[in-house]
Order: structure tokens, then C-alpha cells, then sequence
């Protein structure tokens, strides 16, 4: 018999009902020299074409940033996996968003790169026919043409297939003749493409259209004065009797939401990546600030209360690291496996991040908010200066806030979690009553002993006893509440947070066991530091998490039960915490950036 290990499939969702092992994940220790060339790209063109001109890009200047993003298209950085045939590197998905989060750390470059390459060109990319292929996507690869996305209206922003935007065919059949107004448009001022979504007639769904600039009737609004992202052109569009030929309808009449709601998929874990790119940009600044500025005789990085900082902003950056790659090594096995059904490319790249959207939308939660403290504990080391405009970490705090509203509120991605993974259920594509009935079940028994054999056996016992915790509080949820759940959003968001930090908590053990098998314990010294510290603040999390969502719906001896089995479940050896935030401060500190 064969020793080899085989990686077993993993679907959507299923990480709640089934343990994963190291072997089975892709981890950032993996990454090849190819890979770490296009990485090394994407900041080395960061460093040279938009640090020293900041303040120029972010004034607004004429020209700056389509020249900027034409400068990235001739170094193949906005046609990473666009197929070879139209000009692009045909690079796989994991490449897309390596080079997603070697960009995250440019500021407002770093959104209208985003706003190119996904939401877009990716419409056209997967929707489009032959014949729309071949006008748009070698000039969107090389950066000669600019894309933007034409979606949210005044009246419907969350609720995008609540759109007024019409289109109606014209008397001799050749145009489609749209009216409408479209808001917050990134790139919008320079774009030579509009994707925009209109409903045709009294359709119930949208549909989606490819308008190019100049065409008569489209009308920008000055460029809007926003808090952050300064750089970013971000306007309104009217569409006054705009004709559109017929032949730039994208796909079919009325495929518009689902190409909306799939592109955003994309766009969600690409964020998820950016951000991450943005972590550790502003984490390098808060450190080498903190090793500089001296008070009462040495540095304050030797301050615990900094240490306390610099390490808490390492942990939240390796654990959305580790979930991040390992979701993008999911996606790209399942692309890999539908392709050798038959599936083609296409499909099978759409089908397959389709099925991680509740991933997906979980890590674009998990990172917005993890940038959000990052960038705002940057701000309280540098203290004062921290507040001036001359700081990067300024700019880096003003910048961040977007991303919690950007590609679909967090509360809303909370929710959507939730419902889709309720949804996968009902279908019978996952097994999640099952399970959770099995949890009720174990409530009521003597708890059994568990193996703390192995040197992270207590670990995986508690990231196992995470998910009963979700399985158990959702199970007893979606039984008593039953059709009036979806109108319990509290509930709904106690639900996602638990299975977000299960998720994130689950990946960064993975990739800790898996650095440790293959270079030893003592190599991974701060990985285990930062996932044990990690685990040990996750357990109260879900605890509180937990202890709200079933005091908002159970009650009596029913209520007793559940809490004191999330109290088992969510019980976890005490540990030195202040210890191990030291270890991996230190290491920061010495290297002056976030090096793992």
C-alpha cells in the first residue's frame, strides 16, 4: 500500500462538519520562486510609481492614475489570469491573489487596480461572447483601455436587483436605449468601459451591458469628496437616452444579478487578500516608528503596551493569511476538478468560487475589520504624528474604512454567511442537521474523554469543540425559528461571527501543524506563540457570541443546557498569553516588519 497522502476535496461549507488536515491546505511557506517574483513585482512598482507621488495621486492630478494603471498593464499586472490568448499571463487563481495583496498596501491605486481587474473586466471576461472577448479584454490586459463597474444607485445599494436604471430596445431593434443614475463609480472618471446594469423593460432581474465612453448621453458628476481613498476617481454617472448597440448586451437579458452577485464573489476574497497586503504595509510602518521614537531613554517598541500592540497586529495578519490561501488553494483545486469533468474554463472558474462564496464572504468580514484594528493601533503608536497628514498611517486609517462597506456591507456579508450556508443545507449539498442534532445529542451525555496525545492534539480539540458551537446555537436556531430566522439579525450575526472566527481559527492551527511537520516545533516557535494566543481570545469570543444568540431565543431548561455545554466547548487550558505576545513582538521588532 501506497504512504502517499491524498488531499480529499473539500465543498463550501463543509469545513464546519468535517476536520481538514495540514497536508490538505496550501500554506505562504509554499510559495514558489515564480511566484515570489510576481509578488515582488507588484511591490517593487508600488515603491517606485506610487509611494513618492502619494499626495499627487490622491489630489486627483490629471492623467496620474490611468497612467499609473496603463505603467501596471505593461508589466502583465492587470492581466494576471487572463488567458495568454488575450494578452494576459493565463496565471492561475492563487497568483491573482498573491498579486492582489502585494498591491493591498497602495492605498487608493490599490482600489482602482481592484476596480480594473475584477469587478471590471471579469464581467466581460466570463460573460461575454467571442466577439466581445476579443474587442475589450487585450486592451483591459494591457492597461490601454480603463473599466469600471456601473451598479449601486441612490435607492438600492445592499439591495442591487432593486435598481430603477431602464432599458428599452429601440423601434428598429439595433440599440438598447438606457436611462438611469448610477453612484459611488470607481474609476468612473477615466474609465473607456462602463459595465453597467439596467432592467430591460418590467424585467424582474437586471441585465447587464457594455457602454463605451463617448457613447452620447452618458454624463459624469464631479468627482466626490470622500474621507478616504482620496486618489480613487469616484463620480456619478447619468445615462440619458443612451444607446447601446445590441450586440454589447453581456450574456442573456436578465442575467445581469447573477453576473452582479458572481463577479462579487471574486471581489470579496480578492478584498480579503488586499487588505491583507495593507495589514502588513501599515504593521512595517507601527514597527519601524516604534523601534525609532525614543521616550523616557529608549525605544518605545521595549514598552509591553507597544509589544502588547505590534503583537496582537502580527496575529490578526497570519491568521487572515493562512484562511485567505488556504480558501484560494480550494478554489483553484475545485476550478481544477470541474475543468476535468468537461467542464470549460469559464464555468468551471465561476462554479468554483461560486461554491466558496460563504467563505468568500466570511474573510471579507474577517479582514475589513482585521485592517481597521491594524491600522487604527498604527495611528496610537505613532502617537501624535500619527494624526498628521504627513504620516503614511494617517492616510492608511482614512483609507481603510471603506472596505467594510465596499463590495457588500459586513453586515450584510454576515447575513449572507449564514443564509447560504442554511441554503447548501436545505438542498441537501451539506449535511449541517445531522451534525447539529448529533450536538444536541452529546448536551445530554457525559462528555467523552479526547486524545491529548500529540503536540497540538488540545488545539484541535477546541477548534472541533468551535464548531459544535456553531453547529449547536444554528441547528436549535433554524429549528425553532424556522421562516422568521431570516428576520433575526442579531441572531444571524452572532451565528456568522461564530463560524467566521471557527474558520479563521481552524486555518491558522492548519498552517502552524503544517510549518512544524515539515521544518520542526522549534522552527515554528512564534507560529504556535501566535496560534495558541490567538485560540485562547477566540474561545471567549465565540463564548459571548454564543451565550447572546441563545439568550435571544431559548428559554428554561433547554436555555441551561445549551449554555453549559458552550461553556464545555468552549473551555481552553489557560496559558501565559503576555509570554507569548512578548516572543513574537520581539521578532517583529528585530526584523522591523511583519516577517512570517
Amino acid at each position: 500500500m501506497s504512504d502517499v497522502k491524498t488531499k480529499k476535496a473539500i465543498r463550501g461549507g463543509e469545513f464546519l462538519i468535517r476536520d481538514t488536515e495540514p497536508f490538505e491546505i496550501f500554506i505562504p511557506e509554499e510559495w514558489s520562486e515564480e511566484h515570489k517574483m510576481i509578488a515582488q513585482t507588484c511591490i517593487d512598482f508600488l515603491e517606485a510609481e506610487i509611494m513618492p507621488n502619494l499626495d499627487r495621486m490622491d489630489s486627483l492630478e490629471a492623467g496620474f492614475m490611468e497612467n499609473a494603471l496603463h505603467k501596471a498593464g505593461e508589466l502583465g499586472m492587470l492581466g494576471v489570469t487572463i488567458p495568454d490568448e488575450f494578452g494576459g499571463l493565463g496565471l492561475d487563481f492563487k497568483s491573482s491573489m498573491l498579486a492582489a495583496e502585494a498591491l493591498g498596501g497602495g492605498h487608493a491605486f490599490s482600489v482602482a487596480y481592484g476596480a480594473h481587474t475584477g469587478i471590471g473586466t471579469l464581467p466581460i471576461l466570463y460573460y461575454g461572447n467571442d466577439a466581445q472577448k476579443q474587442k475589450y479584454i487585450p486592451k483591459l490586459a494591457t492597461g490601454e483601455w480603463k473599466a469600471c463597474y456601473c451598479l449601486t444607485e441612490p435607492g438600492s445599494g445592499s439591495d442591487a436587483n432593486s435598481g430603477k436604471s431602464k432599458a428599452t430596445l429601440s423601434a428598429d431593434g439595433k440599440n438598447y436605449i438606457i436611462n438611469g443614475q448610477k453612484m459611488w463609480i470607481t474609476n468612473s472618471g477615466f474609465a473607456d468601459v462602463f459595465i453597467v446594469f439596467a432592467k430591460v423593460d418590467d424585467d424582474k432581474n437586471l441585465s447587464a451591458f457594455i457602454v463605451e465612453k463617448g457613447t452620447p448621453g452618458i454624463q459624469l458628476n464631479a468627482e466626490e469628496k470622500k474621507m478616504g481613498i482620496k486618489g480613487s476617481s469616484t463620480r456619478q454617472v447619468f445615462f440619458n437616452d443612451c444607446a447601446v448597440p445590441v450586440e454589447n448586451l453581456l450574456n442573456e437579458r436578465g442575467m445581469g444579478f447573477k453576473i452582479a452577485l458572481n463577479i462579487l464573489n471574486i471581489g470579496r476574497i480578492k478584498l480579503a487578500a488586499g487588505v491583507l497586503g495593507g495589514m502588513k504595509d501599515c504593521l512595517g510602518h507601527a514597527i519601524r516608528y516604534a523601534n525609532e521614537r525614543q521616550q523616557f531613554g529608549r525605544p518605545i517598541s521595549k514598552y509591553g503596551a507597544i509589544r502588547f500592540k505590534i503583537a496582537e497586529m502580527g496575529i490578526r495578519a497570519y491568521v487572515l493569511e493562512s484562511a485567505c490561501y488556504r480558501i484560494a488553494q480550494n478554489i483553484q483545486d475545485a476550478i481544477m476538478s470541474l475543468e476535468g469533468e468537461g467542464l470549460d474554463k469559464t464555468e468551471a472558474y465561476l462554479k468554483g468560487i461560486e461554491e466558496y462564496a460563504a467563505e468568500c464572504a466570511m474573510m471579507k468580514v474577517f479582514g475589513s475589520e482585521g485592517l481597521d484594528y491594524v491600522v487604527d493601533e498604527s495611528v496610537q503608536i505613532y502617537g501624535g504624528m500619527g494624526y498628521s497628514a504627513e504620516t503614511r498611517v494617517e492616510r492608511a486609517y482614512r483609507d481603510a474604512r471603506i472596505n467594510r462597506i465596499f463590495e457588500g456591507t459586513n453586515e450584510i456579508n454576515r447575513m449572507l454567511t449564514v443564509d447560504m450556508l442554511l441554503k447548501k443545507a436545505m438542498k441537501g449539498e451539506l449535511d449541517l442537521m445531522g451534525p447539529a442534532m448529533k450536538v444536541a445529542g452529546e448536551l445530554m451525555s457525559i462528555p467523552e474523554s479526547v486524545d491529548d496525545n500529540g503536540p497540538f492534539a488540545a488545539e484541535q480539540n477546541l477548534v472541533r469543540n468551535f464548531k459544535k458551537t456553531v453547529l449547536m446555537v444554528a441547528g436549535s436556531a433554524a429549528q425553532k425559528l424556522m421562516q422568521t430566522l431570516s428576520k433575526e439579525q442579531e441572531i444571524l450575526m452572532n451565528i456568522a461571527d461564530m463560524a467566521i472566527w471557527t474558520y479563521a481559527s481552524e486555518s491558522a492551527l492548519l498552517r502552524t501543524m503544517k510549518i512544524a511537520e515539515l521544518h520542526g516545533e522549534a522552527a515554528a516557535k512564534d507560529q504556535i506563540a501566535m496560534t495558541k494566543t490567538w485560540l485562547y481570545d477566540t474561545a471567549d469570543r465565540i463564548n459571548k457570541a454564543g451565550k447572546d444568540a441563545i439568550n435571544s431565543f431559548v428559554e428554561g431548561d433547554e436555555k441551561r443546557m445549551m449554555l453549559m455545554g458552550l461553556k464545555r466547548f468552549t473551555k481552553y487550558d489557560d496559558i501565559n498569553v503576555k509570554v507569548q505576545r512578548q516572543q513574537v513582538a520581539q521578532t517583529m521588532i528585530e526584523e522591523g516588519k511583519y516577517p512570517y
